[in-house]
């Protein structure tokens, strides 16, 4: 039997392309018909499409290649975030996706796949997605970004090294084919992320890439709500279970947390005791608790736009090359999501009366990306925190009478969407795409058994303390506010849920509503996190002129 069969094909691909290249260099200009030899139908091609970072360049050249000589690729692609993505599906080069987040496109994607288009083969989480890359879904291609190269291929990734090392390796390990693009070409670099053997082909792109600043919030738009909230979180949770090591999801009701950490949780005397390690980005709206010695050390998933100068300038808070720039790895960060924090703060669309819930509703279907990994209870875990075993004791639905510890995961969502559609729902709308896709499971972004704590705008709901599900059901109602599933709350329940503090109302802690101001954030403009930052953040110009405005 022949066990080198991939080693040989590789080979064969390498020098139909050869007379295209120079050395492992391709010209722009090359560049599609060279794809073309080195990729064959049935394939299955990594694209990388990560949150700051994206192969544009050789996924446009992708989707212009012939489909007579390329055709039935099954694409591999953790973030689809442009038009140029969805080409070589809306053309028929590719019928089959695993994914993990597609923004605007998952609702595309439905139709195609509900007209027979195109096969959704997995919604994944990003964990997920990467370890099938070394198992089921290893890629024969690869396409790839890097920030600049040296002649001989060597790679530097900067501070948006993301997925980039799980795809190479990956690929280059069951000799599949590596294509980078790059940025920059060197004669030394700052560093060597990627060695040149683990390479086999180079195209300059020096055309800048539209890097969108997806973790950035305005101070200025986090309205009394959500700072209420986030004083709910603070004092009702956060304080509660002394959450030192925690992630935070993406919005105004996280960043309004962490702009409240150096002034309302430091007046609680929660400094040293709170959010010292934090799994995020470089998020613009931690500047001012790192500045005030609240936050110690942040892994960060992958960069953002205008932070790279404040975060080379504080490495003792986040882990740098000896370049200065950030040194991200977004499978490494997310293991440190699903393994190391005991504290998960996200938000959802959609929730339901047991607590499941999803950013997949009947209007848009975009993925989940991270948050099942770090919103979910990692039950290898080992290892313990004061956190974590508090919310194992008070877990109710522990049915083994051996000690176990608890992640908390808290869902922090308004009762009405800024759509003006409800938060709480008595079944979610995954349940009939599930129907209509005919998938094998509702898209269910956390599921109910996870989900540790509610806060909304009119309370906290302490799920683990809740004995039946009635009760579970009950707690829910009790903080839904007046949606239809708030509406239809037991009154008698609410009360003897409150009496219990399974139900908790600002009231009950102390927290005064007409005390949930702008006053109590640390900043309160994009200007404040640049003068706190010491002029090192330098947010994208678009956030400036609607400060100035």
């Amino acid at each position: 039997m022949n066990y080198s069969q991939l080693k040989q094909n590789k080979a064969l691909r390498i020098n139909k392309a050869n007379f295209l290249m120079n050395r492992k260099w391709i010209e722009e200009k090359n560049l599609i018909e060279c794809l073309e030899c080195l990729i064959e139908p049935y394939d299955k091609v990594c694209i990388e499409g990560n949150n700051q970072k994206q192969a544009l360049l050789l996924s446009d050249a992708l989707s212009k290649v012939n489909i007579e000589k390329i055709n039935n690729l099954h694409v591999l692609q953790s973030t689809i975030l442009f038009p140029l993505h969805m080409e070589v599906f809306e053309k028929g080069i590719a019928n089959k996706v695993d994914f993990s987040y597609a923004s605007i496109y998952g609702t595309r994607f439905a139709e195609l796949a509900q007209k027979g288009d195109l096969k959704i083969q997995g919604m994944h989480t990003f964990l997920e997605l990467y370890s099938r890359y070394f198992l089921d879904l290893t890629p024969r291609v690869c396409l790839v970004s890097a920030e600049k190269a040296d002649f001989d291929g060597n790679l530097y990734t900067g501070a948006n090294t993301e997925e980039t090392p799980a795809i190479i390796e990956a690929t280059a390990f069951k000799d599949g084919i590596v294509i980078v693009e790059v940025k920059e070409v060197i004669e030394k670099l700052p560093r060597i992320d990627i060695p040149s053997d683990w390479i086999d082909a180079l195209v300059l792109n020096p055309k800048p890439q539209p890097i969108k600043p997806l973790f950035t919030r305005d101070p200025a738009k986090i309205s009394n709500t959500k700072i209420l909230m986030a004083m709910l979180a603070i004092k009702g949770i956060y304080a509660k279970y002394g959450a030192n090591r925690v992630n935070h999801g993406v919005g105004y009701s996280t960043c309004a947390i962490e702009l409240l950490l150096p002034t309302y949780a430091e007046s609680l005397g929660l400094k040293g005791k709170i959010c010292e390690y934090m799994m995020v980005n470089p998020l613009p709206t931690l500047i001012p608790a790192i500045e005030a010695g609240f936050v110690k050390r942040i892994v960060s998933p992958g960069g953002e736009v205008g932070m790279n100068e404040y975060v080379r300038s504080r490495p003792d808070v986040f882990f740098t090359g000896r370049d200065g720039a950030l040194r991200s790895n977004r499978c490494f960060a997310q293991m440190a999501g699903l393994y190391a924090i005991d504290l998960f703060a996200g938000a959802t669309l959609q929730i339901d009366i047991y607590g499941n819930s999803t950013t997949i509703t009947s209007e848009r279907m975009p993925g989940f990306g991270g948050a099942p990994n770090i919103g979910s209870n990692a039950n290898a875990r080992r290892h313990t925190t004061d956190a974590w075993l508090l919310a194992g004791k008070e877990n109710q639905k522990q049915l083994n009478s051996i000690p176990n510890g608890k992640k908390i995961v808290l869902q922090i969502v308004e009762t009405f969407q800024s759509s003006g559609a409800p938060s709480f729902v008595e079944t979610l709308d995954a349940l009939e795409i599930q129907k209509k896709m005919h998938l094998p499971l509702p898209p269910i972004m956390i599921y109910g058994e996870d989900v540790t704590h509610i806060i909304t705008e009119e309370g906290i709901a302490n799920l683990l303390l809740c004995r039946t599900i009635e009760e579970r059901e009950q707690a829910i109602r009790s903080i839904a506010g007046a949606t239809p599933v708030g509406l239809k709350r037991d009154k008698i329940k609410s009360d003897e849920l409150r009496e219990r503090r399974i139900v908790t109302y600002p009231e009950d802690i102390g927290i005064q509503r007409k005390d949930a101001t702008q006053d109590l954030l640390a900043a309160k403009s994009m200007n404040d996190l640049i003068e706190i930052s010491h002029g090192l953040y330098e947010p994208p110009a678009k956030f400036l002129r609607k400060t100035s405005n």
